[in-house]
């Protein structure tokens, strides 16, 4: 990673991908061995006048935010003033679950309460954000919070730690836990436990503090493909699920208090006990990319990328989005942050851990593998004569079938592996898997798609879709 042409083929990475996903700015710090070795801001802070992402860019970094809260409540517990054990109920007037098998502070900070999704982020990002799509379910104060979340005990699907669903709202209710015990509000407990002693000066979680800042991100939504001007969605009852705004220079300051096992300078944030119980796993998740994943207490755990275990969290606000990712037994991280819903922030650190352990990014990620491999199959195809037509679309990383002639749907296109030596696909419908296979001529680059009883020659891009006359 020291070597110039490592940070320029990595760079050069990060452009296309900001050019493929619409995203107008972008900052990014790497740590090495307890060190930054690279630091950058890519792009526009805001399209208006042009004005370039820093390190000193703040953003909003969503759900990353749940880390902050965890640290806050570890605190708490390091102070006696409560036990993940404790039953939230007994803290504040929380209504769901089962009396037998009660909800606990520990099933909330790790998605493990069997409370799927409420839909807390989604009203509250729509009216800050997309008012367009305001729901007007009351959702304007703590109060209004507990009356949505006391009458959903219908939706309690399990008994805690039997499932995993991300739930938000479950970090509202976290909030209102540290502000029942510590007898603060959340976000100023934070500034003074957290942000403070770790340098975080810039760092807020409020409107005003934020606007004074000149070097700051203007919020983008996507419309249709297009991006809009938006505002972050500056709210109290997002403040611990997903409501801090930071830069990427003070964000590197918390992933070293980690990497440092809870101490920054001279300073003790947390025991390093507490970090480990932050980075011990509590409930399976997904299966993605790469080896087994889990979820501890605001972060997750990923073994084997790369051999390597990568703690993390991810954050959209739908108009910013941030990804810290960090491998302690390497003393390396990544924080990216940007000025839309999606910057493919953990793909971009994987990428960048590939390249800080000797691997390509491009053949060795299997994410980035698959992508390079189908982005050549993206199409206009047509059979012999141009009797028959077809087009090859890509939706992230999804290849679909379509008939360009025909009213209906897409077909997705599923490959049977991520080889770039093998390019054999199938389609289902209904209950059945049809085959089909890409052949690509070695000298001449041709590529014909083999189909049922056809083989469809590609002819050249994509046709641009003609906009609709208003």
């Amino acid at each position: 990673m020291t070597e110039n042409y490592s940070i320029e083929k990595l760079e050069g990475m990060i452009t296309t991908l900001m050019q493929q996903m619409k995203i107008p700015g972008l900052s990014l710090t790497v740590v090495d061995k307890g060190k930054a070795i690279f630091t950058k801001g890519i792009g526009a802070r805001t399209l208006q006048g042009n004005l370039p992402a820093t390190l000193d860019t703040l953003y909003g970094i969503g759900s990353i935010s749940k880390s902050f809260t965890c640290l806050a409540l570890l605190q708490l517990v390091e102070q006696g003033k409560l036990k993940l054990d404790d039953s939230v109920s007994k803290h504040i007037p929380f209504k769901l679950g089962n009396e037998e098998k009660p909800i606990a502070i520990k099933h909330l900070m790790s998605h493990s309460s069997g409370i799927p999704d409420l839909g807390v982020a989604n009203i509250l990002i729509s009216r800050h954000s997309f008012p367009e799509n305001e729901t007007y379910v009351p959702m304007s104060s703590d109060s209004d919070f507990l009356i949505h979340a006391n009458s959903a005990q219908a939706e309690v699907f399990a008994d805690p730690e039997k499932n995993y669903f991300y739930f938000n709202g479950g970090y509202i209710l976290l909030g209102m836990v540290i502000e029942a015990v510590s007898g603060k509000k959340n976000h100023k407990y934070i500034k003074e436990n957290i942000l403070k002693p770790l340098e975080m000066n810039r760092s807020t979680y409020l409107r005003d503090e934020f606007e004074k800042e000149e070097d700051r991100m203007t919020a983008y939504g996507t419309e249709k493909g297009n991006l809009k001007e938006s505002m972050h969605p500056f709210d109290d009852l997002i403040h611990a699920a997903g409501g801090l705004i930071s830069s990427v220079k003070e964000m590197e300051n918390y992933m070293l208090m980690f990497l440092n096992k809870g101490k920054f300078k001279d300073k003790q944030i947390v025991k390093p006990s507490s970090i480990k119980q932050m980075l011990t796993p509590m409930i399976d998740l997904p299966q993605g990319s790469f080896g087994k994943s889990y979820y501890g207490l605001g972060l997750t755990i990923t073994e084997d990328v790369f051999g390597e275990t990568v703690i993390g969290h991810g954050g959209s606000t739908a108009v910013s989005s941030a990804y810290m990712g960090f491998i302690p037994s390497k003393k390396m991280g990544v924080v990216i942050e940007g000025n839309v819903g999606q910057t493919q922030g953990s793909i971009i650190t994987q990428a960048i851990f590939a390249t800080l352990v000797g691997k390509n990014p491009l053949e060795d990620h299997p994410t980035l593998r698959l992508d390079s491999k189908i982005e050549q199959l993206v199409g206009t195809y047509q059979t012999f004569k141009g009797i028959n037509k077809a087009e090859i679309i890509k939706n992230g990383q999804q290849l679909y079938f379509k008939n360009p002639n025909q009213d209906c749907s897409a077909f997705p296109i599923i490959p049977i592996t991520d080889s770039k030596k093998d390019y054999k696909f199938w389609i289902p419908m209904g209950l059945i898997k049809y085959p089909c296979e890409f052949k690509i001529d070695a000298k001449t680059g041709k590529i014909d798609f083999v189909f049922e009883r056809n083989v469809y020659h590609k002819i050249g891009p994509l046709k641009p879709k003609k906009k609709e006359k208003k």
